[in-house]
């Protein structure tokens, strides 16, 4: 080939490679072969950037020589910001900040509320605690959000989207969390609250002076009551329906402890107001195979030794309906002695129900009497059941419990209730019925990302604002394995001991028998 013709040919390559970066840049693609697309933007972050009518600026203050793993966060982020600016129109704009030593940057990243924090680090093979700095900050007109520190890059596009969604819109949302009767104050739901507080105002709605519930609540969200509701306060809450608000109902059927292993049925006097919404909580508790485990201390000859062993009435459900964006995307949510739910009644009063998480095909109830240890002996009686309903959704024109029904204003009540154009049909809606208040709670829900997850979700889905719902969902944690038999399990556990040896003898009498080749070709040859 001649001089003249590799010159030729060096700059047609480098006229291909310019040309598809010019067209990369204008037409943004990228190959994503994890499960969950997890590097991918998804369509909602798409749809959301493409709204932006003014600048919206990122400012991410990364020290430059962090070890390798911090590093991969900041080359991980970078990529995603990319993507963002690819498809804002020029609205989305960032730059990567080294604070360094410079302390007017220093300065400025504490401004904007990114701390200084302590990393590992290992030079002239010592190891090092040096300052970094690995947050970001939002700026949007005079507003802005942040991010002080991250860890990992693992849902930072529903941080990021969150983020711009909350910048950009004029109001948000409210959502109400019921409480006066008996129910846990939100401290105790704080991984719940940090959820919802990305997208949403977060208040307490009290119905003690009889007034309606406020219009501009976009759900009521009603966790773990313990005391009966008054007759009137039913009222409130139906009209409430009536005018279009959305319900979440947590509740507990039985009031059951872990401590005193010991439970019993209870009275929230809701039961008539949920079927004419045409769900029933059953008095029951359910059990599953599939189950969380708890720690017992168990006789082990003179020595008392702790044991986990797996608690049945604490039901890891990873049982979903595939088509809800609701559970799109959750591994498993471990309930907290959930009562089963009756959805019998739904269709026929003209409504659209769809049951989101059930139990596995191992489950059953107990019923009447709850006494329940965690080192009771299972028999396969016990879980001759299978897909119990733990939360559904139901969706369209309820019926007031209280169209040909009198409020029930009781001697105890001191304020004014304005019964007047009282609503009999509801205008269309949604609520969602889990037979679980303890759940959500931090306390109880043993750790399991997936259960704020799930109520977050839910409360998008009655807020309508759905959208970012399945971003949330990647955060998801751990993968259940698929439950298999005993007889499986050993099979699995045999090959698993006898193929690696097996392997390794055939492999020795394979390559002993071709030296062995070898040699008597040499001595034919006579060498």
């Amino acid at each position: 080939m001649s001089k003249r013709n590799v010159i030729f040919r060096l700059i047609l390559l480098l006229g291909i490679i310019v040309l598809i970066n010019i067209v990369g840049l204008r037409f943004f693609r990228r190959l994503d072969m994890t499960n969950l697309n997890i590097y991918t933007l998804s369509p909602a972050s798409k749809e959301l950037v493409k709204t932006l009518d003014d600048k919206f600026l990122v400012k991410a203050y990364f020290t430059s020589d962090l070890p390798p793993d911090y590093q991969n966060n900041r080359r991980d982020l970078r990529d995603l910001l990319d993507e963002y600016r690819a498809y804002a129109g020029g609205n989305f704009q960032y730059e990567f900040i080294d604070p360094g030593k410079k302390e007017e940057l220093e300065q400025e990243a504490q401004r904007y509320g990114i701390p200084p924090v302590q990393v590992q680090v290992l030079k002239e093979d010592k190891l090092q605690i040096e300052k970094a700095y690995m947050g970001m900050v939002f700026l949007y007109g005079d507003k802005q959000e942040r991010v002080p520190v991250i860890q990992s890059t693992l849902n930072m596009e529903y941080e990021i989207s969150s983020a711009v969604k909350k910048m950009t819109s004029k109001e948000l949302k409210k959502i109400g969390f019921l409480s006066g009767q008996g129910e846990p104050d939100l401290p105790k739901m704080s991984r719940l609250q940090e959820i919802l507080a990305k997208q949403y105002e977060v208040t307490t709605v009290d119905l003690s002076n009889g007034k309606p519930i406020p219009s501009d609540i976009a759900a009521l969200v009603m966790i773990a009551p313990t005391q009966p509701f008054k007759g009137w306060e039913k009222f409130l809450i139906d009209q409430y329906l009536m005018k279009g608000g959305k319900i979440a109902f947590f509740l507990n059927k039985v009031n059951a402890s872990l401590q005193t292993q010991y439970g019993q049925p209870l009275n929230l006097n809701l039961d008539d107001m949920l079927e004419s919404y045409g769900v029933r909580i059953n008095t029951d508790l359910v059990r599953d195979i599939s189950c969380a485990y708890v720690t017992v201390q168990q006789q082990a000859g003179y020595m008392v030794i702790q044991n986990q062993v797996p608690f049945y009435y604490l039901p890891r459900a990873a049982e979903f309906e595939k088509s809800s964006p609701i559970v799109k995307d959750l591994s498993s949510v471990v309930f907290y002695f959930a009562s089963s739910i009756d959805t019998s009644m739904i269709r026929s009063k003209g409504l659209v129900p769809q049951v989101l998480v059930r139990t596995s095909n191992k489950s059953g109830r107990q019923e009447n009497v709850f006494v329940i240890s965690p080192t009771m002996q299972a028999t396969k009686e016990m879980f001759s059941e299978k897909g119990i309903p733990l939360a559904v959704t139901v969706e369209g024109s309820f019926a007031s419990a209280y169209g040909n029904k009198p409020i029930g204003v009781d001697s105890s009540f001191h304020g004014s209730l304005d019964s007047t154009n009282r609503l009999v049909t509801s205008k269309l809606s949604k609520i969602i019925v889990v037979g679980d208040g303890e759940f959500v709670q931090d306390q109880f829900s043993g750790g399991n990302k997936d259960n704020f997850l799930l109520v977050g979700n839910m409360i998008d889905w009655l807020a309508d604002d759905i959208g970012l719902a399945a971003i949330r969902s990647r955060e998801s944690g751990m993968k259940p394995l698929d439950e298999v038999s005993e007889g499986t399990k050993s099979w699995i556990k045999g090959i698993n001991l006898a193929v690696p040896p097996f392997l390794i003898i055939v492999i020795g009498v394979v390559r002993w028998r071709m030296r062995i080749a070898t040699r008597k070709k040499l001595e034919a040859r006579g060498l």
